[in-house]
């Protein structure tokens, strides 16, 4: 054969990484900047003038020239989220080869529809936001969302950002797999949509399909299809605000012989400490779950809860690393 007719195609040569992050994602850049030695933490001062606006300043805004960018982001109240989105679109425009944007937590995605003429879908107001993010030398800014609450939300986006979206169901497998009854496990979701979210990536397990009917004024939890007498089942979902579902579901589970019942959700968002409800009690009762997994995707819920059992944090550190070399 003629020289060059067979070649070897080169892998992609990873990138170096200068990562700036909001102060309550601080923890998680740092274990994010543990992954990789091509990752390098930078900083911003978050200031404020007397008037409570952002006072805010890039550090080192001359040397990310002709680099690659990247900032995690938490916006997990609309008082924070001002000052972030100031600083991400200030980023782009700093001469940067390219510019990510990590989002673990969509916070607007389940307000997605309309139901009422009137209904203020903010889940697409959001997604223009981010869509006005200027280009950087690279292109568009890529976007990374960790379960978003709805796959067609990508639509809301315009071409102007590049979305991908992530899920943090690789980290719940991997957890179930180190369980002494890994093989004993059945995976339930507490209704269809969110069974049409995820049961893809569960086809290697048996799963219980839960629904909300309506008794008179009621709304109750049944079982749809599924069995769980005797597993240890497993709900998952992709966030949690008060709980009170994930409660209802494991009632019905364990009332159907649920030998065990845990929870996974990526978002724990936990308004006004709702996880409260969910803690083991030292009073020799029986503890409703077992397990609560959940990711990091929202930092303060993270610092809030601690270790404290049921609940295990699954971080997303890792998988956000890998994201940055897409």
């Amino acid at each position: 054969m003629e020289e060059g007719v067979l070649r070897v195609m080169e892998q992609p040569k990873e990138k170096q990484i200068h990562l700036f992050y909001c102060m309550e994602s601080e923890d998680l850049a740092h274990k994010v900047a543990e992954q990789s030695p091509l990752i390098q933490l930078q900083s911003i001062s978050w200031r404020s003038f007397d008037d409570g606006f952002p006072n805010l300043f890039i550090n080192n805004a001359q040397d990310i020239r002709g680099q690659h960018v990247a900032f995690l982001a938490s916006f997990s109240s609309p008082a924070v989220i001002f000052e972030q989105l100031s600083v991400i679109f200030a980023l782009p425009r700093l001469f940067v080869a390219s510019f990510t944007l990590v989002l673990p937590f969509f916070p607007t995605g389940s307000f997605e529809r309309m139901d009422d003429e009137g209904d203020v879908a903010t889940a697409f107001t959001m997604a223009r936001i981010l869509s006005n993010i200027p280009k950087s030398r690279g292109g568009p800014t890529s976007l990374v969302i960790y379960d978003i609450h709805a796959l067609q939300e990508r639509f809301y986006f315009s071409d102007n950002v590049l979305p991908l979206f992530e899920t943090g169901i690789p980290l719940l497998k991997q957890r179930l797999h180190q369980l002494p009854d890994a093989d004993n496990i059945v995976v339930a979701f507490p209704d269809d949509g969110a069974w049409k979210r995820f049961h893809k990536q569960f086809d290697h397990l048996p799963m219980v399909v839960c629904a909300k009917v309506r008794e008179g004024d009621k709304r109750i939890v049944r079982i749809k299809e599924g069995n769980p007498a005797g597993f240890h089942v497993v709900i998952v979902d992709d966030l949690v605000q008060s709980g009170s579902t994930l409660i209802e579901c494991q009632k019905v589970l364990a009332a159907h012989g649920a030998s065990k019942v845990s929870a996974y959700v990526t978002h724990s968002v936990f308004p006004k400490r709702s996880w409260e409800r969910f803690l083991h009690k030292n009073d020799g009762s029986e503890n409703a779950f077992t397990y609560f997994w959940t990711t990091d995707s929202c930092p303060l819920t993270v610092k809030a809860i601690g270790n404290r059992a049921p609940f295990e944090i699954l971080s997303l550190a890792g998988s956000i690393s890998d994201a940055l070399q897409i």
